[in-house]
């Protein structure tokens, strides 16, 4: 039984989660750009804070690069709070604390029915207890982290195309000018005999020799075109394989660059000048869409 090769992620991610507590409302967002290493970072509520550590639990080990934002907010429910039940204690306090004013300042105004519900600990909220909030909010952050990690496999199945589709094109130029290198230089030989005819200068074979060598040694670019077609065998396989493989592209891209510029430097005429330049354009926007790989 074989087994399937790790995905290919894109550094770039979102997802949100949101559960109603009644009492509560809690709000959960995750969003990650492109980093050199892994950057987690968290926004919680105060309250909170001493959950982190779980949270962070949840993505060490599923996400390893990227700076990755976390942020929690908690909205009360008034509503909720309005509807809760009168605490009778707290309410007989104000009164006796009213009640002791009104005794000392006469000209004093009593407290509204509405600011008497208002006053802080006179209705009892339905507040969510704290092992409560604690599995609500695990229970949203492993939802949030499944979408998150979707949404990045997503992206790097189009980024993996788009790269396959670049080392196919540059194969294609690779294979393609082979054979354009032993042309260049018969057609170099028969022009350099014609000149030497024109300025009625006999043919030394061995100083024709020595300037066909130099000229071959001068545009031999087989060695290049190897090396190239062998950095895009590379990448494919890197990519075959998946995982957290953006590193090593990264390398093969400058690798990649450097033949092509190797190259580039060796042409003696219009066509291979062309496809070094193509080749030069593939590559830039392959190393550009490998900046965005875990």
């Amino acid at each position: 039984m074989t087994t399937a090769s790790p995905a290919l992620h894109s550094m770039t991610g979102f997802a949100t989660a949101a559960r109603d507590l009644g009492a509560l409302h809690l709000n959960l967002e995750l969003r990650a750009v492109n980093h050199r290493y892994l950057d987690l970072q968290f926004r919680l509520p105060d309250e909170l804070r001493h959950l982190e550590s779980a949270l962070r639990e949840s993505l060490v080990g599923r996400v390893h690069r990227g700076k990755v934002e976390c942020r929690v907010q908690v909205v009360r429910n008034e509503a909720a709070a309005v509807a809760g039940s009168i605490n009778a204690e707290a309410l007989d306090k104000l009164l006796a604390a009213q009640a002791a004013v009104l005794r000392v300042a006469n000209d004093a105004r009593p407290l509204s029915v509405n600011e008497f519900l208002r006053w802080p600990g006179v209705i009892a909220e339905s507040l969510v207890a704290p092992e409560e909030l604690a599995a609500q909010l695990s229970s949203m952050m492993n939802s949030a982290a499944g979408d998150f990690l979707a949404s990045r496999e997503r992206e790097g199945a189009k980024l993996k195309a788009m790269l396959l589709e670049r080392c196919t094109t540059i194969r294609e130029l690779c294979t393609g000018l082979a054979p354009r290198v032993p042309a260049l230089q018969k057609a170099y030989e028969t022009k350099l005999a014609e000149r030497m005819r024109e300025a009625n200068v006999a043919a030394d074979p061995d100083r024709l020799a020595v300037e066909l060598a130099l000229f071959a040694s001068k545009i031999d670019v087989a060695e290049e075109l190897n090396r190239l077609g062998a950095h895009v065998s590379e990448v494919e396989r890197v990519l075959a394989a998946g995982g957290a493989c953006g590193k090593r592209l990264d390398f093969l891209m400058q690798e990649l660059n450097r033949e092509a510029n190797t190259f580039g430097s060796k042409s003696v005429d219009s066509e291979l000048s062309r496809a070094a330049v193509e080749m030069k354009v593939l590559i830039e926007q392959m190393r550009e869409q490998v900046q965005n790989i875990e």
